[in-house]
């Protein structure tokens, strides 16, 4: 198994509609105006480098489209996979496991709080705490010794920075 993988983003799914009368919450989507506020997000962590290879999603409907949209936006048009692992409530040990096996240089996990806030506060070595993530937010670890092993939170940012 590879420990390529250096850099990882831990992503809160964008905007989601309420839930309707008969709609189950995995089937909520996001709502027109999440979607373009969470691309331009998107536009503006590219602008200032950030860079995917791959992209793992949660299964529910919001958390695809949100890695759809990163897919999308990014120019390298990353792959995007569907894992069960980040639905809630996320298991760690098998994303970290997933991400080996991709053998990629940067890869996000788009998933919901509260486990990417768990997710984040894992990845860094302190899986007593969380981190608290707005919807739409990007976690961005240095993982210098690769997945499985303490990565540096180097920054995180909200969509209020795409308002700038």
């Amino acid at each position: 198994m590879s420990t390529l993988t250096t850099h990882l983003y831990i992503v809160r799914h964008a905007w989601a509609e309420d839930a309707v009368d008969g709609q189950t919450d995995a089937a909520r989507p996001l709502t027109k105006k999440g979607c373009k506020r969470f691309a331009k997000f998107v536009e503006r962590l590219q602008a200032a480098g950030m860079q995917i290879d791959c992209v793992a999603t949660s299964p529910l409907v919001r958390a695809r489209q949100t890695a759809e949209i990163m897919a999308t936006v990014l120019t390298n048009s990353p792959p995007v996979a569907i894992i069960e692992a980040l639905a809630p409530p996320a298991n760690w040990q098998h994303l970290v496991e997933w991400t080996i096996e991709q053998d990629a240089k940067r890869v996000a996990w788009v998933g919901h709080m509260p486990c990417v806030g768990r997710l984040v506060a894992l990845t860094i070595g302190d899986g007593s705490s969380a981190v608290r993530m707005q919807k739409g937010a990007v976690a961005s670890i240095c993982l210098d010794d690769g997945p499985g092993h303490p990565g540096e939170l180097e920054w995180l940012a909200t969509a209020d920075i795409a308002k700038c």
